[in-house]
């Protein structure tokens, strides 16, 4: 009786194995598109058809949706930042507008992204403290050191532990703000511009600037 010959096209490849980290990665990128298209209300059993797999294998590098979320966030808003940053805000060799500029065109890069604005905006719709905790990042790292600059510029007194006012505060929030609205306007209400984006954050850190500091002027209570 002749053996029966097997053609080499019939024979079925052994699947390979996606190494753990991975699988962890590609959960977590998959999680940061998903989120930020649908909110965070989303479902992780639709997530998982997404990305081709069983619910159960995301709760095997993730104890619950909570921790998934908590992934995204850091991997978004905190692991972007650039320590450099906290350096060049602080580098009094160089002129504050210098570089608010420096900073703020690549910082721009991650804000204006699709996913970037977009989970900023369901984290607040959310009620969640990621909004909370991404401000008071920012505050500590970008608004309190500028105001220190700025009041240097202007030669009012102030150190590490000068209470920041009020005032103060919403001058140089309103330079983030107008960046992080570029993004909104881009990736919420479908606006195209005309002009490089790079040039836009670039004109309204210079407009910004000289606004705050000239009301910084007027209105410093400190």
């Amino acid at each position: 009786m002749q053996a029966e010959i097997i053609q080499p096209d019939a024979i079925q490849p052994r699947k390979q194995r996606v190494k753990r980290e991975d699988r962890e990665r590609q959960i977590t990128e998959e999680a940061i598109k998903f989120f930020a298209q649908v909110g965070f209300s989303g479902e992780t059993r639709e997530l998982a058809r997404r990305i081709g797999v069983n619910q159960s294998v995301l709760y095997r590098f993730f104890e619950n949706k909570e921790s998934l979320i908590e992934r995204v966030y850091q991997e978004i808003f905190i692991t972007s930042w650039n320590p450099y940053w906290d350096k060049l805000l602080a580098d009094r060799s160089k002129c504050l507008l210098d570089r608010l500029i420096e900073y703020y065109i690549p910082y721009s890069h991650n804000v204006i992204t699709y996913e970037w604005v977009r989970l900023f905006l369901f984290a607040g719709l959310r009620g969640t403290d990621l909004n909370l905790r991404l401000i008071e990042y920012i505050n500590l790292h970008v608004l309190y050191p500028i105001v220190r600059e700025l009041r240097f510029e202007l030669g009012i007194p102030s150190n590490k532990k000068s209470r920041i006012s009020e005032i103060e505060k919403e001058l140089v929030a309103g330079i983030n703000a107008d960046i992080f609205y570029l993004g909104v306007r881009k990736y919420v209400y479908g606006e195209v511009f005309t002009e490089e984006i790079d040039l836009l954050v670039k004109a309204k850190v210079t407009a910004g600037y000289y606004g705050a500091k000239e009301a910084l002027r007027l209105y410093s209570t400190t």
